[in-house]
């Protein structure tokens, strides 16, 4: 016998007070950033995208995951990589969700 399982979240971040701080200059290097926090935590990543203060992630998370360590790992890493990354002028920025 076997068994299906599927657990997709529409995960939403915006930018701290909404600043438009994404442009498609940086928006691939934290895109493909995101992407690997999401496989190394075992899930799977059907699409990411966002605009310029906000980001949109559709993924399979794993069943293993509590979703508020999932999200909270997504906002504290990515806010981390983008304060020492130097794609962003802004220091100031973080992801807040939505």
């Amino acid at each position: 016998m076997s068994s299906y399982r599927q657990h997709l979240y529409h995960i939403v971040f915006r930018t701290k007070d909404s600043k438009p701080t994404i442009n498609p200059e940086n928006s691939g290097q934290l895109y493909a950033y995101i992407t690997g926090i999401i496989k190394n935590r075992e899930s799977f990543l059907y699409r990411i995208n966002g605009v310029e203060n906000h980001i949109h992630i559709l993924t399979d998370m794993n069943p293993s995951i509590a979703p508020v360590d999932f999200v909270k790992d997504i906002k504290v890493s990515s806010s981390k990589w983008i304060k020492g990354s130097g794609f962003f002028p802004d220091r100031n920025i973080q992801l807040l969700q939505s």
